[in-house]
């Protein structure tokens, strides 16, 4: 019982104190959004900047893939829509935006 009274602060130890810096509280938490920022949202940016930078460039002939998996080569473009040609007489109408990338021949 003594035991329980002690543990619950009935010593008569000093107080804790209280009046520091508030700054230097947030000092690992700024620390932790640098870290954040460097290895998860430029980067991000970055490659948001290069798909952007490659949907621009984006012309007749190129052949891409899409989000959904599609693999066409580009038959048509308008502002918002690609025109991709699947195969021989077969074309589908895309969103610019869901084109994903160019398709890299790949090396024996």
């Amino acid at each position: 019982m003594i035991g329980i009274a002690w543990a619950m602060g009935g010593g008569g130890g000093a107080p804790p104190q209280g009046g520091g810096n508030p700054i230097i509280a947030f000092i690992p938490l700024i620390l932790i959004f640098v870290v954040f920022y460097f290895l998860l949202i430029r980067p991000q940016q970055k490659r948001a900047k290069e798909h952007q930078r490659f949907l621009d460039n984006l012309k007749k002939g190129d052949t891409v893939f899409t989000a959904g998996g599609l693999i066409g080569t580009v038959a048509g473009i308008t502002d918002q829509v690609v025109t991709l040609e699947v195969a021989t007489g077969v074309k589908v109408k895309v969103m610019k935006a869901y084109i994903a990338g160019p398709v890299v021949a790949e090396k024996k």
